[in-house]
């Protein structure tokens, strides 16, 4: 489900990456029985950071069309300022990225 909040004053600083510049977030909600590993990570990354919140936005670079392949995601990923790349239960890093 899509819905748009208020961020909290709080939280802005926290979330600039979702926080529109009327203070709004559109907010993308999921539940474990929907899909338990991308709710699994969303609890990883809120237990390591605080921070309940991943971006969910195209993939694709300034100029270029969306990623639709593992190979389009591939060649983007190479070309881009990304650390890391998941498809699938593959990581892919790029050497000297921060872990």
């Amino acid at each position: 489900m899509l819905f748009v909040f208020d961020v909290r004053d709080e939280m802005k600083a926290r979330i600039p990456a979702v926080t529109h510049i009327d203070g709004t977030a559109r907010v993308q909600t999921v539940n474990r029985a929907q899909h338990p590993l991308y709710y699994d990570l969303l609890a990883a990354f809120r237990q390591r950071t605080g921070v309940p919140v991943l971006v969910n936005t195209s993939f694709n670079t300034r100029g270029e069309p969306m990623v639709n392949t593992p190979r389009d995601a591939l060649e983007s990923f190479w070309t881009s300022p990304l650390d890391a790349l998941v498809i699938g239960s593959f990581l892919i890093e790029k050497p000297g990225a921060r872990a």
